[in-house]
């Protein structure tokens, strides 16, 4: 890349972290994004748009989401540095390096071989070491390493997935989509001795979660 490229994505970034400061006052999240090279994670076809606040098509029916929404749901996680985190969906393995940033470890699930592959390459050659890939398994999340501190899902569901319920810690934080395939509604679901609390942070739009705890893939209609 050469160095005029390289300083029009540096004051695109820095325009994109200003304005998305405007929504999310959480200076670790965006010092974070700041850091985390969005253009790395996406075909050289697509780096001129990097950071627009935009999400884009990444290949199997899968995107690379809006940076306003990883920030929000980043920011949602409440992490202070020392958590272990169980990201459901990898896809490009943005949002997995993000967190690389917040947290101690990061245990992200892919159900698309091809995503997880590139992902946890491309995750190990920019150096992001606290991150595993893994390709999905029949129960949704990652129940080895369970329980997590925080779980954050990148595809929607229909309900608050009680599979990842089970693997959430005490004081746990869940942040997932939930709703209809058209719109859904960002939650953050806190487990507590006394039950899980629900909050509500906002209306969203994400690809559907495929499989026996989220919506029936097209081969299974």
């Amino acid at each position: 890349m050469t160095n005029a490229k390289q300083a029009d994505l540096t004051a695109r970034r820095d325009a994109l972290i200003r304005e998305l400061a405007r929504e999310v006052p959480d200076t670790r999240t965006l010092e974070a994004m700041r850091l985390v090279p969005r253009e790395e994670f996406m075909t050289p076809l697509q780096r001129s748009a990097a950071y627009d606040n935009i999400p884009l098509p990444i290949g199997h029916g899968q995107t690379i989401s809006q940076p306003i929404m990883v920030a929000i749901m980043t920011a949602a996680l409440q992490l202070r540095g020392d958590e272990k985190v169980l990201e459901i969906g990898t896809g490009s393995g943005y949002q997995a390096a993000v967190l690389s940033l917040l947290a101690a470890r990061v245990v992200t699930v892919e159900r698309v071989p091809e995503l997880a592959n590139s992902a946890a390459e491309r995750l190990s050659r920019l150096g992001y070491e606290n991150v595993e890939v893994h390709a999905a398994g029949d129960t949704l999340g990652w129940p080895d390493d369970a329980p997590y501190d925080a779980i954050i899902v990148t595809a929607a569901s229909p309900e608050v997935p009680r599979d990842l319920l089970a693997q959430l810690e005490t004081g746990g934080r869940l942040v997932i989509p939930v709703g209809p395939r058209d719109v859904q509604e960002l939650v953050r679901i806190v487990k507590t001795p006394g039950g899980a609390k629900r909050q509500h942070l906002g209306a969203c739009r994400f690809v559907p979660l495929l499989g026996s705890s989220g919506w029936p893939s097209t081969q299974d209609v």
